[in-house]
């Protein structure tokens, strides 16, 4: 880890930081061919751009990733694991490469390599892969306005309620797929057919997981009237074995939702609502989620404070016995869903979610969120963000309990970022019920550095 520190450092003692190096949540949407005008001699644009023919239409770009992270939990799953607290320490680098042979053709390939130590518990798959192809596709265009990729590759859409990269954790998630892409001016049409990558910690062995299917079919509108950006999605997926509280069928689930969605200096607000239906084993499916998400920032004044409320309505099973199933699935939701700690998943669920922020320095954001749950069913449990269960419905109570969090963002520049946060969460009656009912603390450093 030392080594690692002092590999950051120096890069960034070298770097002449130019505010031009803009990096995205999927890399692979970064675009340097700009940088064929730039005449800056030095080993970093070569790195992100360099040329291999004199109409500099055939180019190669890198880049990467060194994420480390330290973790404090006690009282972890309230109290339901047997050591009361512990500390642990998580390590992430990606490198990637970026050919584009011609305006026709590319082809992107990403290494992934993660590390986890301290953890009192068997590291999991979101935890550590100590050496892997985290994406490896070719794109085709065969026209300017359409854009054909096969391979591995990352997904990512909307809010990342239902199909993210899964940037929490450790390890990010992708899948093995085959997608289309149509754009033209305010429109943006997807359609995938995919399997999510099922990871395994050692070396080169991820594998297509051939017991779950995803499709999707996403339409992006942008400048719609009053509206101004409007999603329209169908998802399918398939399980070979899905567990919930009632027990492990074979799942086929279709949701059909929609997203209205603005971003300002002032105003942002994000209203989502999705239904879903299908089969799992006998029972037909019948679930659904709503939510809210507005904020506003005092633009005008010096630290730029936001206030901000999220609230959600999630579904759960009302009746183990009956003929349908009322369970959202949120599929493969963004990991820290209900922040980093990602204690409780978006499933049977019912929140309320506060929060303000403000910067008292342009590159340094201070925010501070409180979260309330209460179960939407209480013949159903409580599931992580994995939609793995975490305790059953053994209990009349619905709430599960309060959350409070406070962090802090510091980044100086494109390249580094470092986050400190912490969490308490005080159990409801619910918790109480079905666990030892702990106060949970949480504490976490991440420093993150992009080339």
């Amino acid at each position: 880890m030392k080594i690692g520190w002092l590999i950051i450092v120096s890069i960034l003692l070298s770097l002449n930081l130019n505010a031009q190096y803009k990096f995205q949540g999927l890399r692979f949407n970064e675009n340097y061919e700009y940088l064929k005008n730039d005449t800056t001699e030095n080993w970093y644009k070569k790195m992100k751009f360099t040329s291999f023919n004199s109409t500099t239409s055939a180019y190669l770009s890198q880049g990467g990733e060194v994420r480390y992270q330290f973790q404090h939990f006690t009282n972890e799953d309230w109290g339901d694991i047997p050591v009361t607290s512990y500390n642990a320490f998580y390590s992430r680098f990606l490198y990637h490469t970026d050919f584009h042979f011609s305006k026709y053709f590319r082809f992107f390939h990403q290494f992934n390599s993660t590390f986890a130590v301290g953890r009192v518990t068997p590291n999991r798959p979101i935890d550590e892969n100590q050496l892997d192809i985290q994406q490896v596709f070719f794109d085709v265009y065969p026209h300017k306005e359409i854009t054909i990729r096969v391979g591995r590759q990352e997904l990512l859409y909307g809010s990342q309620r239902l199909i993210a990269v899964r940037e929490g954790p450790n390890n990010r998630q992708s899948y093995d797929a085959a997608k289309i892409v149509w754009k033209k001016k305010q429109i943006q049409l997807d359609a995938y057919y995919s399997h999510p990558v099922r990871v395994r910690q050692g070396i080169f062995d991820d594998r297509l997981n051939e017991r779950e299917k995803l499709w999707s079919t996403h339409a992006v509108f942008h400048s719609v009237p009053k509206l101004y950006n409007v999603d329209l999605y169908y998802i399918g997926y398939y399980n070979q074995q899905k567990r919930y509280d009632s027990g492990i069928e074979k799942e086929l689930r279709h949701s059909i939702g929609t997203r209205i969605w603005h971003k300002s200096n002032t105003w942002n607000y994000d209203f989502e609502a999705l239904y879903q239906f299908g089969s799992w084993g006998t029972q037909y499916i019948n679930a659904y989620t709503a939510s809210i998400d507005a904020s506003y920032t005092f633009e005008k004044v010096r630290t730029k404070p936001t206030i901000g409320l999220k609230t959600e309505i999630i579904s759960g099973d009302r009746n183990t016995i009956d003929n349908q199933l009322n369970t959202f699935n949120p599929l493969f939701p963004r990991g820290a869903y209900f922040g980093l700690a990602a204690l409780i998943g978006p499933s049977n669920l019912i929140d309320f979610h506060p929060s303000l922020s403000f910067k008292p320095f342009n590159d340094f954001e201070i925010s501070a969120d409180y979260d309330v749950f209460w179960r939407y069913s209480t013949d159903d449990g409580i599931y992580g963000p994995n939609v793995v269960l975490i305790f059953d419905s053994n209990s009349t109570n619905r709430f599960i309990g309060h959350q409070i969090g406070l962090a802090c963002e510091y980044q100086p520049n494109a390249f580094l970022k470092l986050t400190p946060e912490i969490m308490w969460f005080y159990p409801g009656a619910y918790l109480k019920d079905v666990s030892p009912g702990k106060q949970v603390l949480f504490g976490a450093f991440t420093a993150q550095f992009k080339f």
